[in-house]
């Protein structure tokens, strides 16, 4: 069930006071219902991008945020246009609470992202943690609101240039904690790369770790970068900028007394954005391998008689749709590893 409210030309305080109404006719109406409180989310988006934005923000299942309200900007507009709903699935509970979400839909122009903190500060629900997510760049915006924001959610993906991406990522860091929607698409390859050297008698091949080649999607080689970095970060490798080599990006890391060989290669498109694969070589010839499959990830392992054994593992992808859940999930954890992954990614691009 929805209930709304809308009106081409408002204040910050018109919306706060017609959500308000709409609260108090829900519980009216429903003496079992009961609003969601767990963080708000607030979305910057070009305007013309706000049905692709709402159809992700609807595909996030039980991770939906509280509140959220989605600033689309519009070239032109001078003043503010609203839309505040408040929604609830009753089908979902007959006898216990019902819960329920609030949106808001506002139409703001490019001069007002300078301060949109002073126009989603009196929207916002207080006492409850506020994630900021600026998918189509929009720095300012971000800028304004980051004083309101425990948390910046973002995709290093969203900016060609990777380093760009990343910088962005370390800048932010030093002022709030942040969600790269890059790094959580690595988790499956992280988890997996963990796995492979967890059991006792494989952990001396740390140690022996002759080169590392992570492959990506054209876009995605932040994401690459942010895998590099995490191995680097926990191995105590020291790494140095990587430089263009034929179509890839070489460059060498230090571990003890040894180099080991990075590179960073885009492969053929592919449906979704982030890695394709990942090869680890060994010193005395042996390699891991990880591509991406049909139904998970393909895991290879070359011995060094030349033997090689093949299997899948499942249940690695979460889709992008669940990327987005897991974000929204993540806003309320704190990830040790990314910060660490992140500092030696970039000094990959200096």
């Amino acid at each position: 069930m929805d209930d709304l409210w809308s009106s081409n030309d408002a204040t910050p305080s018109d919306v706060d006071a017609a959500l308000g109404d709409l609260l108090k006719a829900r519980h009216l109406d429903a003496s079992n219902y009961s609003p969601a409180r767990i963080l708000n989310l607030v979305v910057i988006a070009d305007g013309e991008w706000r049905g692709e934005i709402l159809n992700r923000l609807e595909r996030v299942g039980r991770s939906y945020p509280s509140r959220t309200i989605l600033c689309c900007v519009e070239a032109g507009r001078t003043n503010i246009s609203a839309r505040a709903q408040v929604s609830s699935d009753e089908s979902a509970s007959i006898d216990g609470p019902v819960v329920g979400h609030e949106s808001i839909i506002l139409g703001v122009g490019e001069h007002q992202l300078s301060h949109l903190r002073s126009i989603v500060d009196p929207l916002l629900v207080s006492d409850l943690p506020t994630v900021v997510w600026s998918p189509h760049g929009n720095p300012e915006g971000v800028d304004s609101l980051i004083s309101l924001a425990e948390i910046v959610m973002l995709d290093s993906l969203d900016d060609p240039a990777p380093g760009t991406a990343l910088q962005r990522a370390q800048e932010l860091s030093s002022r709030t904690h942040v969600v790269d929607l890059s790094w959580l698409r690595g988790t499956p390859w992280r988890e997996r790369i963990a796995g492979t050297f967890d059991p006792p008698q494989r952990r001396h091949e740390l140690e022996q770790i002759a080169s590392v080649t992570v492959r990506h999607r054209p876009d995605s080689a932040a994401a690459a970068l942010l895998l590099l970095g995490w191995l680097a970060s926990r191995l105590n490798w020291t790494t140095g900028p990587l430089l263009a080599d034929h179509g890839c990006h070489v460059g060498k890391a230090r571990a003890g007394n040894q180099e080991v060989v990075l590179t960073v290669e885009p492969q053929g498109e592919q449906g979704v954005p982030g890695l394709a694969g990942i090869t680890i070589e060994m010193t005395d010839g042996g390699s891991i391998s990880l591509d991406r499959g049909e139904g998970g990830l393909t895991k290879t392992r070359r011995y060094v008689d030349a033997k090689t054994a093949t299997w899948t593992v499942l249940g690695t992808s979460r889709g992008e749709a669940g990327i987005l859940g897991e974000a929204i999930r993540q806003a309320m954890l704190r990830d040790e590893t990314y910060g660490p992954a992140l500092h030696q990614a970039q000094a990959m691009t200096r």
